[in-house]
């Protein structure tokens, strides 16, 4: 039998339930999961440390927004998500506009070219996050253990035991690690992750514009960093700015008129004045490679197996991606199948592979090649931006994964 723990941690306690799931992360990932699982009919519990937080309204904004493919409002939608959300706080994206730091580079993609209504929502992760926490408060057998922190993780032959700080235990055929970067489950489990920290920092604030985005997304790779404006509903836009760490201190020293200012110019005044409407907040950037996603009886999901640069957009989309796998595999398993079996997990893990594998190498390739000095290496990616703008089915195949 295996065994991880957290330090100090209680004597093992009898099992107060059993499931045939555990998530354990309550987060976009571990909430989805929780639900598409119990919706497919499994036996899940849902733990997560920190009590729900509600979402901005009115006037406020959560500084921290998403990009959620079509293809993931979708299965949000079926899981009966997506219409929690108020759709005035929800914004279509119908362009997405990425310049260069040289005046040739510039790349543009169209939801209407490549046939679809929108390629992305920008949604607010507060508000997304109470939809999930609504809809599994709605689940008749769905168990959420909020707030229960982890303590032990024991593997057996038959099941993984789950023990809590509070003295609970749980025994499941299956424990799913949805815990973030920082996996408790992931250590337990014995499963490394090889990270890069890029040295940046991501500076997010929301502002109001005195043009109109006409919910377009933009984005410049500048010798500073990449600067991205998301639209938000009405003149409003959310900037992720991924920046040295230095250069981020700065930012977020500035005051409300001088950081806008900045921006604007930046932007090179692409929606005019600019002015803030929710404070500024850093967080740091790193790349987080996760050689295997699977274990004896544990999974992994989201951010606990693989952490991305964000100059796509495409994090909390590639978790969702997992959360689809997963639940597909497991809601297929033969009939009195254990949810916990090796070829199961295999099923998901390689059905994973690709898709993980291109956004890493795509999200960090992009960021050291733009990060690169040398005028010849500038010359290059200018130019390979503006290749890829005259190729349009190129272009579309770039969108339709995007849009998975």
């Amino acid at each position: 039998m295996k065994s991880a723990s957290r330090p100090s941690q209680p004597p093992s306690s009898p099992v107060t339930a059993r499931h045939e799931v555990v998530v354990v992360g309550g987060g976009l990932v571990g909430a989805s999961l929780a639900l598409a699982l119990d919706q497919a009919g499994l036996s899940v519990a849902l733990v997560e440390p920190r009590p729900a937080q509600p979402a901005a309204s009115g006037e406020a904004w959560d500084s921290r927004v998403y990009a959620i493919s079509p293809g993931n409002a979708g299965f949000l939608d079926r899981l009966g998500v997506w219409r929690r959300l108020d759709p005035q706080r929800v914004q279509p994206v119908a362009s997405m506009l990425i310049y260069g730091d040289r005046a040739q580079g510039r790349l543009s993609f169209s939801a209407y070219d490549a046939g679809l209504r929108e390629l992305a929502h920008i949604v607010e992760s507060g508000a997304l996050q109470q939809a999930l926490n609504e809809a599994i408060a709605d689940c008749g057998r769905l168990r959420l253990l909020c707030p229960a922190r982890t303590s032990a993780l024991e593997i057996g032959e038959r099941a993984a035991r789950l023990d809590l700080d509070d003295g609970r235990s749980i025994e499941a055929e299956l424990v799913v690690g949805t815990d973030g970067g920082d996996s408790w489950v992931r250590q337990a489990a014995g499963i490394t992750a090889q990270v890069s920290d890029y040295g940046q920092t991501g500076v997010v604030a929301n502002f109001e514009t005195a043009l109109p985005h006409r919910g377009a997304a933009l984005q410049w790779f500048r010798a500073d960093g990449v600067l991205a404006l998301l639209p938000l509903p009405g003149r409003r836009v959310s900037m992720v700015w991924s920046t040295a760490l230095e250069h981020a201190q700065l930012l977020l020293a500035l005051d409300a008129r001088a950081l806008a200012e900045t921006v604007s110019a930046a932007s090179a005044g692409a929606l005019g004045a600019l002015r803030l409407i929710t404070p500024p907040a850093g967080f740091p950037l790193r790349l987080a490679h996760v050689p295997r996603l699977v274990a004896p009886r544990v999974a992994l999901a989201g951010d606990a197996a693989h952490h991305v640069h964000p100059l796509a957009g495409q994090g909390v989309n590639l978790g969702f991606r997992d959360v689809r796998e997963l639940a597909s595999v497991l809601a297929a398993r033969a009939p009195g199948q254990d949810c916990g079996d090796r070829q199961l997990l295999r099923r998901y893990e390689r059905a994973r592979r690709e898709d993980i594998a291109t956004m890493e190498f795509g999200t960090d390739g992009l960021q050291k090649l733009f990060a690169a000095n040398p005028v010849w290496i500038s010359g290059m990616r200018n130019s390979g931006m503006a290749a890829v703008d005259r190729l349009p089915l190129l272009k579309n195949l770039l969108i339709r994964h995007a849009a998975a």
